[in-house]
């Protein structure tokens, strides 16, 4: 033990006289492991949003999409929802024994107006079981009837986004949008649900389909573009696929293996697709921290190698007066491994002001693991060991004459 606290006390002198190129010698390890554990926490950030935005759609949800297909020689294009209809919606309703709930869904993205002013807005047709599968709550006002829907009234309910768009501070319900030439009173206001990977959820006006399609986009018959279904639990999920699978080829009559005009989505494969991508990112930002900590480390490596140089006469003098090899070599390791530790101490501490700062801008959760941080400790750690062993052994393999005489 006190050969090390001597080969300690030694290192920490010879450091304190080169404050400067201390410094500038621990930068690049700085460097390299704040960009590590930044990386982490803003993947661990972005995990969490992903996956409360996914959880924003609604709990145990399926997505059956229109997509194109080949029938007859003839290929339908993908989007033109040949494939998906109300018919199509209340077969699933009706036959598929591990679904709970089924909604149709509508969109485009016209010019409304209201008598504040004018937007672009999402404007959506549905039907009454598309709050509860989506899980959207009335803000104020109230929903529309069954009778509504089914004489296609023209009212709607608006979002906290389109409300702001349209009418500002003023209170909506009751007022009109005017979507094209038809007029539609507002009835109620949705409660915020926020951004979703895919979009803003409050910028949009919500109608009975049956509205939507006679006066919004009359030309879309009654095809719809998306089917939205919950099964009866989380264990039901893959039951419901299969089913919605089943009786949607039966009623599209499309053979078992051939390629069907309508794709069945879980969220959890949003899910694992968010991840992936995610995951790839992350590894790309890993690599590039990886060689900011490589060209620290051998930025260390190189600059005990000119101290080995400078403090020759220095080394021989330890050894004349009976330093062993063993001693001086385990000195240049510790000053590597404490230039080292400093870098890796300070990039934390500047990881965690780029974490506050990213956490208020982006409006994430990221937080400092403990995992991280002993994470980059450890990277430190060795850094330090493995690029500082060619030095120390260099500094320990000097001859003592030679030494003694270096000027």
């Amino acid at each position: 033990m006190s050969a090390f606290t001597s080969a300690l006390r030694i290192a920490l002198a010879a450091l304190t006289r080169s404050k400067g190129r201390s410094l500038l010698t621990g930068l690049g390890i700085l460097i390299g492991i704040a960009a590590v554990v930044v990386v982490t926490a803003l993947g661990t950030g972005a995990r969490e949003r992903v996956g409360s935005q996914i959880e924003s759609l609604g709990s145990n949800l399926l997505f059956v999409f229109g997509q194109g297909s080949q029938r007859s020689g003839v290929r339908i294009r993908a989007g033109s929802n040949f494939g998906l209809s109300e018919e199509d919606a209340e077969a699933i309703r009706r036959e598929a024994s591990a679904v709970n709930k089924v909604a149709v869904y509508a969109e485009v993205k016209p010019q409304v107006s209201s008598e504040y002013g004018n937007a672009k807005i999402a404007v959506v047709g549905i039907d009454r079981d598309y709050f509860d599968v989506r899980n959207y709550r009335i803000a104020e006002g109230r929903a529309f009837t069954a009778n509504e829907e089914r004489f296609k009234s023209k009212v709607c309910l608006i979002g906290l986004t389109a409300q702001q768009k349209l009418f500002g501070n003023s209170d909506p319900i009751g007022r009109y949008v005017r979507i094209g030439k038809y007029p539609f009173r507002v009835i109620g206001t949705l409660e915020s649900k926020g951004q979703s990977q895919f979009e803003d959820q409050d910028d949009r006006i919500i109608m009975p389909i049956g509205s939507w399609r006679a006066r919004v986009v009359p030309t879309l018959g009654n095809r719809v573009q998306l089917i939205m279904v919950t099964a009866k639990s989380a264990a039901h999920i893959p039951e419901a696929e299969r089913q919605i699978d089943a009786i949607l080829r039966q009623l599209h009559d499309i053979a078992d293996g051939d390629p069907a005009d309508f794709q069945v989505r879980t969220q959890d494969e949003f899910r694992k697709s968010q991840e992936a991508i995610l995951g790839i990112l992350t590894a790309l930002f890993m690599a590039v921290a990886g060689i900011a900590l490589l060209v620290g480390g051998v930025g260390v490596m190189n600059i005990m190698l000119v101290s080995v140089t400078e403090r020759t006469r220095e080394i021989g003098i330890r050894m004349a007066i009976g330093a062993k090899r063993r001693d001086i070599q385990l000195q240049f390791l510790i000053e590597a491994v404490l230039l080292t530790l400093f870098g890796g101490l300070s990039g934390i501490a500047v990881a965690v002001g780029v974490i506050a700062v990213l956490t208020h801008t982006l409006e994430w959760t990221m937080r400092l693991s403990f995992e991280a941080v002993t994470a980059a400790i450890a990277m430190s750690l060795a850094v330090g060991t493995v690029f500082g062993f060619l030095p120390a052994q260099r500094a320990a393999a000097l001859d003592p004459i030679e030494a003694l005489r270096h000027e």
